[in-house]
């Protein structure tokens, strides 16, 4: 009676050896031999849904999402034209008590112009819908014409550019390298109101700017991603 019981445990310790390789690959990362194809493929589709560039969200180190903007001549501006350059973009609005502090007083007065003759492309994007503040042609030419902005100001009333950028704020910016790669989303800089001075018991940091010279120079952001300050973007329903 006794052989019986030695067949079943040779059977046990055979079945557990066939596992281990299957269990060593899981552990490594591996997909384990047992799975089918058709499994694989549903499982990376499902990973692949879930990245944020699929679903279209900005994320620092990731492709900056397309787009295609009207400025306020009707011109159709399109990123995907100036790969090979760095560009910022800085969420807008002209009535935001921030933005006018900062373009009046703060860290981007002049700043598009001074990047922009080293070879920046500098786009401002107001995504406020219809009926909202600082909304339509006129008012954006009227902030142009007071903050001495020379660079295209682009209108996103559907909010789709504003949401796919994850823009909060106004201002809130944004710094693509020339590969087309997000590497800085935030705030302009530490200023607690935008007027550019010092935070109490600090110095004034300047994030948009230092990213931008560190991009231009093949260096690395040291401060990728900060909070943006401001006024809440005004998007519609």
């Amino acid at each position: 009676m006794a052989r019986p019981f030695a067949l079943l445990a040779l059977s046990l310790l055979a079945l557990a050896g066939c596992r281990e390789p299957a269990a060593a690959a899981t552990e490594t990362g591996a997909a384990p031999p047992s799975a089918a194809p058709k499994e694989q493929e549903l499982a990376a589709g499902d990973a692949k849904k879930a990245t944020p560039q699929a679903q279209g969200v900005a994320r620092v180190g990731q492709e900056a999402p397309d787009f295609e903007l009207s400025d306020l001549d009707g011109k159709k501006v399109r990123l995907r034209d100036y790969r090979g350059k760095v560009v910022v973009l800085e969420w807008f609005n002209p009535g935001c008590p921030f933005v006018r502090a900062s373009h009046t007083k703060g860290s981007l007065v002049d700043l598009a112009a001074r990047l922009e003759k080293k070879g920046v492309v500098y786009l401002a994007i107001n995504s406020n819908a219809p009926g909202k503040q600082g909304h339509g042609v006129e008012e954006n030419r009227k902030g142009a014409r007071q903050f001495g902005m020379k660079h295209p100001i682009l209108l996103d009333e559907s909010g789709q550019v504003g949401r796919a950028y994850g823009a909060t704020n106004t201002p809130h910016g944004y710094v693509i390298d020339a590969q087309g790669t997000l590497v800085y989303r935030g705030a302009v800089d530490n200023s607690p109101d935008g007027e550019g001075e010092s935070p109490e018991g600090g110095s004034l940091v300047r994030y948009l700017e230092d990213a931008v010279v560190s991009t231009l120079a093949g260096q690395p952001v040291r401060v990728p991603e900060t909070k943006a300050y401001g006024c809440t973007v005004k998007y519609g329903s």
